[in-house]
């Protein structure tokens, strides 16, 4: 999964960690809509845009630059007053960049000199967040994308008990809990799923793609065996099926038969003779 893509995802999810990153008052998110806009004159494409509804707001254009390109701001520049030539909107604009480091940032950037000087456009270094980490769940999730390898476990566990006990919108938290998953499988592709898995409390086991997937798996694995037993299945016969088919993925990622009983809604009997009949 590539960078920009998982900050497209945390952006549109929570959109308050823009006004955080730029030390502004986070409920100005409720004023914005961000989402990605297509240019098509040249077929530009702008990743990530706040779009005010309010005229006295500005625009804020955000890219996430991870890679080096020497171009990258007059390709930047460029996508913006060519969106702002196109659209109706007489909003002012602020363009924010996202850098992982300095070391990244083009270092030829004299023709934009007046523009990044100005207070027109915002560059943010991630691995300079850190003194910041412990105010802002946003920011804190914006640093695990950086932080080293031997981090990320710690700090995404810390993150995931503060989530669990501050947020309260339920489909927010959900929402993040998914991304630090998506984050950490991403940065330690050589992680076990028993270790994602021992980060999560049992409500929100069922949230993550691991146990969504062992789910699906059983009911593919459950309608294969309908099939081949030439039988049309029940909806409540084909789901039991599949939670029976998941249990032993659920066992084998290290979760007690008591938690596989409750999350699957079976009893632990059901759970421990069915482990027993695939070990």
């Amino acid at each position: 999964m590539k960078t920009d893509t998982i900050f497209y995802r945390l952006f549109q999810s929570s959109p308050f960690i823009l006004f955080e990153l730029l030390n502004l008052d986070a409920s100005l998110a409720q004023a914005y809509q961000f989402s990605s806009v297509e240019v098509k004159q040249l077929a530009f494409r702008i990743d990530g845009v706040f779009i005010a509804q309010r005229t006295d707001l500005p625009i804020y254009f955000v890219e996430v630059q991870f890679q080096d390109d020497s171009n990258f701001y007059g390709r930047f520049f460029a996508e913006i007053f060519l969106y702002l030539s196109k659209t109706p909107l007489s909003n002012n604009w602020r363009g924010v960049v996202l850098y992982p480091n300095r070391s990244v940032e083009p270092t030829e950037t004299e023709r934009y000199s007046e523009l990044l000087k100005s207070e027109r456009v915002t560059r943010i270094y991630l691995d300079e967040l850190e003194s910041l980490s412990e105010t802002s769940i946003g920011l804190t999730t914006v640093q695990l994308i950086t932080v080293s390898e031997n981090k990320a476990i710690e700090q995404g566990r810390i993150l995931i008990n503060r989530i669990r006990e501050q947020m309260t919108d339920d489909s927010q938290r959900q929402e993040l809990l998914q991304l630090i998953e998506t984050i950490l499988v991403y940065k330690l592709p050589r992680i076990s799923h028993k270790e994602i898995e021992a980060m999560f409390s049992l409500s929100d086991l069922k949230q993550t793609r691991v146990y969504q997937e062992a789910l699906e798996e059983g009911r593919e694995e459950g309608r294969e065996e309908g099939r081949e037993e030439g039988r049309e299945e029940g909806r409540e016969e084909g789901e039991l099926r599949a939670k029976i088919a998941a249990i032993p993925r659920l066992l084998s990622l290290g979760l007690s038969v008591e938690q596989i009983a409750q999350a699957l809604d079976l009893s632990v009997d059901q759970v421990r003779q069915i482990g027993r009949e695939t070990l």
